[in-house]
């Protein structure tokens, strides 16, 4: 998908993508970023050891326990928590130099990274909570998949209820019937917003040229 956008400076976006498990947010996503060039995924930091074939930088930032502390303890995390024995966080900086240089970054995390966002840089963050269309559907789609046991599926059945209580925090939402008219729907809120008069922090000199007052 090709975007033509104005000659004018302009300061990238955090999207946020969140849903429960099996409700399309991957799919989404990965298609955002395949047709997308101007919008990167995030790489998060975590102490868990890298798995084969994962490269550091490009997979995660692989830190020890005590590294990553110190950068909770500096503020150097937009978001992170603690998974089971593991912990995982956003580091500010590359998400800051992406955004500066006009790019998106697009994350995939939960409600509860997402609260975290919209506190430590609510006017970059844009979120979008992907809905499944009926319950039925979510459970049929997470034993279509084919990758976890019946156990597995009962437990994220079990987690989507109050994974779906928290769509009044987001900016927008998606009920995904249609992966394709889901992808366009978001893609049209990327546009709209990549649009907005605050991002677009360029645009004083250019209308300052286009008057003729330079």
């Amino acid at each position: 998908m090709s975007h033509i956008l104005p000659p004018i400076g302009r300061r990238g976006l955090m999207l946020v993508m969140s849903s429960p498990s099996g409700a399309g947010k991957t799919t989404i996503s990965r298609a955002l970023l395949q047709r997308d060039s101007a919008i990167s995924m995030s790489v998060s930091a975590t102490t868990r050891a890298p798995r084969p074939g994962e490269v550091d930088g490009r997979d995660y930032y692989f830190v020890s326990v005590e590294r990553f502390q110190r950068m909770v303890e500096a503020g150097e995390f937009l978001e992170h928590a603690r998974v089971f024995d593991n912990y995982y966080g956003t580091p500010r900086a590359p998400v800051e130099a992406v955004l500066s240089r006009g790019g998106d970054v697009l994350f995939d995390i939960d409600w509860q990274g997402t609260q975290q966002l919209r506190q430590s840089a609510r006017a970059d963050l844009v979120s979008v909570f992907v809905l499944p269309p009926s319950v039925e559907e979510l459970e049929r789609r997470l034993h279509t998949r084919a990758q976890d046991a019946a156990e597995v599926v009962a437990k994220r059945m079990a987690k989507a209820g109050d994974e779906m209580s928290h769509w009044p925090e987001y900016d927008y939402i998606v009920v995904n019937v249609e992966v394709e008219a889901s992808i366009a729907s978001v893609q049209g809120i990327l546009t709209a917003e990549r649009l907005r008069r605050e991002r677009q922090v360029g645009m004083h000199d250019f209308v300052t040229r286009l008057r003729g007052l330079e």
